[in-house]
């Protein structure tokens, strides 16, 4: 369909209409009252006495003669290298060029947008892929320990706006203090989680040096040892400053260090999804009147997440039940 320029006078069913009134009336009254020019009035009526109602659409500007376009072969070529081969366009131009039919790389771009094959999800007709979806499946306790930061805002003392309210003068006062420079900082959170038993570990820290991710890994270890995991195979982290730090890596113990690729944190998805359950039942399912009232708080959170609160991934049962060091009746003090 094409689209009409918002300011144009005619449209192909004021063509119409033009062409209908010319029957009973001369062109050039009728021009005039169009606001269209004689010229532009006699052309449509005669597209349409020479070829019908097709006559009063637009014509494509494009010219007869393109010297210079792709040859329809090599378009041919080029459609059934990224239908059947799935390539992309740099490889059909090193595939072309090794057969000593050069196409430019943007050439090609160019013509698989225009076939609607741009797309790896427009080649196959019911939107496959021919990408093999994979899972970051845990084999056993220990086998991956996802580990992560999340940067939280400090509460301060008395509580801040969600204690008092948005415009109550005890928050107004918190923001003077911000315009001053005597902002209250952040809290960062480190947690570990077992990609197996989704067994889950946090501290609320003070920073994210590697010299603090480095000592809460060795707490990490000795409080998942507690449960009976005894062995990390394999420590999975993102690409931040302190986990690229060679203290950190020092710090493996045998473990193998996995960093995600960059940009795409579902590669870590497990901590990432206990960070999201941690903001909405813990940091934000109730008003702090302080940060240490929150931080007293967290040995209370791994308590209830551990040993008390269902998780799906364990049907339904709490992750220290999926622990090697079993735990009877985790489910009596929960409500």
């Amino acid at each position: 369909m094409t689209q009409t320029h918002r300011n144009a006078p005619l449209t192909p069913e004021g063509r119409m209409r033009l062409v209908l009134r010319c029957r009973t009336q001369p062109i050039s009254h009728v021009a005039a009252e169009m606001s269209i020019s004689r010229a532009t009035a006699s052309k449509w009526v005669n597209r349409y006495r020479n070829f019908g109602e097709l006559g009063l659409v637009d014509r494509s500007s494009a010219p007869h003669r393109q010297p210079t376009a792709t040859p329809g072969d090599l378009i041919d070529r080029i459609e059934a290298m990224r239908r059947e081969r799935k390539w992309s366009a740099s490889r059909i131009a090193f595939e072309l060029e090794q057969d000593r039919a050069k196409a430019a790389r943007r050439t090609i771009t160019r013509l698989l947008a225009h076939l609607g094959l741009n797309r790896r999800s427009f080649i196959d007709p019911n939107g496959e892929t021919n990408r093999i979806q994979r899972r970051i499946t845990a084999s056993r306790p220990g086998h991956m320990v996802h580990i992560d930061v999340k940067k939280v805002g400090r509460i301060p003392d008395g509580g801040g706006w969600r204690a008092h309210g948005r415009n109550s003068p005890e928050a107004r006062a918190i923001d003077r203090a911000k315009t001053r420079g005597m902002r209250t900082g952040y809290v960062y959170l480190h947690s570990a989680i077992d990609g197996y038993s989704r067994l889950a570990y946090t501290e609320a820290l003070p920073d994210e040096k590697a010299v603090t991710a480095v000592a809460f890994l060795g707490r990490a270890r000795t409080w998942f040892a507690n449960h009976g995991i005894t062995a990390i195979e394999r420590i999975v982290t993102d690409n931040g400053a302190c986990y690229r730090a060679s203290t950190f890596s020092g710090a493996m113990a045998g473990s193998q260090h996995q960093r995600i690729k960059p940009y795409t944190p579902r590669h870590n998805g497990k901590i990432e999804r206990y960070n999201r359950i941690l903001a909405e039942e813990f940091l934000y399912a109730r008003i702090w009147h302080s940060e240490q009232e929150r931080a007293n708080a967290i040995d209370t959170w791994n308590l209830h997440y551990n040993y008390h609160r269902p998780h799906g991934a364990n049907q339904g049962q709490p992750p220290a039940s999926s622990t090697p060091t079993s735990v009877n009746n985790v489910l009596a003090s929960y409500n």
